[in-house]
């Protein structure tokens, strides 16, 4: 393959987003391909190389639909490193199995792994034994349960949008209530609930930690200004390991009691801070809930 061509393997659970995933990245200008038997990848390769550098970035999308073929995925990309030399990633898109379930209801579609006339729940299952140790083996996990398409875009567009690194650490900052309870997929959780609540200021409870009045008034705390001098310097620290370390993603889940207020405020805090050594995106997941109690 030619020389700064770059392979994206997209796979993961039916339902998890990846005909989402293959229409941001066409956006993005990658060549794509859904649903490659892997015995075919190396072929496919040889197609590219024959572009003169026409296509420089491809998306494969490979997952249980091809039945038997699928088996050979790692088979075939053992082949394509040994004959190429291909620089590929693996991106796995998943779903918690409730929200799986209900996809697929609304969409009124029976599940690809699902027996004749079984169960969506038996498909899910089957399917994921069949996906283990490829999400063992991904580079990128994006678990899409609580993104609507549009923020599943957004995460794509920065990672892999031409302006982008796909090797930068991207930073994914989630504002979230405790009441309506604790994000899955958070690898650092920070609680704010400390922080004096907008909530019982008549004139702000209205709105959210989006709106510049509630912003301030969270932000005018010393115990708001002693705790986001703390956390920026320990974010500044970690995030520099973590890159270190090869993770590609991190999720900081900041949490208060309705994800209306406090929460989302120190949320766009942190996003002022690291947009420019990162790419950020930030998420209010519970914006459009009830108030906080």
């Amino acid at each position: 393959m030619g020389q700064g061509v770059r392979m994206l393997i997209i796979t993961g659970m039916s339902g998890a987003g990846k005909t989402v995933a293959v229409q941001c990245l066409e956006d993005l200008g990658f060549f794509c391909v859904d649903n490659l038997p892997p015995a075919l990848i190396l072929k496919f390769s040889e197609l590219v190389r024959q572009s003169d550098g026409a296509i420089k970035r491809v998306a494969l999308v490979c997952d249980p639909r091809g039945g038997e073929f699928f088996k050979t995925l790692f088979a075939a990309l053992e082949e394509l490193e040994e004959q190429s030399s291909v620089d590929y990633q693996i991106l796995y898109l998943e779903a918690d199995d409730e929200v799986l379930v209900r996809r697929y209801k609304a969409s009124r579609r029976r599940h690809p792994m699902a027996p004749e006339h079984g169960r969506i729940v038996d498909g899910i299952a089957r399917e994921r034994g069949m996906l283990r140790e490829v999400r063992e083996r991904a580079d990128v996990v994006i678990n899409t349960t609580r993104l609507k398409p549009a923020e599943l875009k957004e995460i794509l567009a920065k990672r892999y949008g031409v302006a982008g690194r796909g090797d930068k650490l991207t930073v994914n900052v989630l504002s979230f209530g405790f009441k309506y309870g604790l994000p899955i997929d958070a690898d650092l959780i920070f609680d704010v609930r400390f922080l004096p609540n907008p909530y019982y200021v008549e004139m702000l409870r209205p709105h959210t930690g989006q709106d510049p009045d509630v912003y301030d008034y969270v932000m005018q705390w010393p115990a708001t200004r002693e705790f986001l001098g703390k956390l920026l310097e320990m974010i500044d620290f970690l995030l520099p390991q973590y890159t270190k370390e090869g993770k590609s993603q991190i999720v900081i889940g900041i949490g208060c009691t309705g994800g209306r207020h406090r929460s989302v405020a120190i949320a766009e805090r942190l996003r002022e801070h690291l947009q420019k050594s990162y790419a950020i995106t930030v998420s209010h997941r519970d914006l459009s809930k009830e108030g906080e109690r």
